[in-house]
């Protein structure tokens, strides 16, 4: 019953849902990412090594382009 409200509630078109739509749509791509990561290190396909570079570059990514995107947003606000 509580799963249905929640679905529903997101489902509602309301100008504070889209937000929140692109922010569950953000995390659930990054922890794929690190799903993924995760289970390349478990089958032995990269090394330890190799998977702490790529946790550090996926975040070094989403970080970097979080940035970008409040600075754009910043400017754009100030035209």
């Amino acid at each position: 019953m509580l799963g249905r409200l929640i679905i529903a509630n997101l489902s509602m078109t309301s100008p504070n849902t889209k937000p929140l739509k692109i922010a569950l749509g953000v995390v659930g791509v990054f922890m794929a990412l690190i799903a993924l990561i995760i289970f390349l290190l478990a089958k032995s396909v990269i090394t330890a090594q190799m998977a702490i570079l790529m946790f550090v570059a996926l975040l070094g990514l989403y970080v970097g382009f979080g940035a970008l995107i409040a600075v754009y947003r910043f400017v754009s606000k100030l035209e």
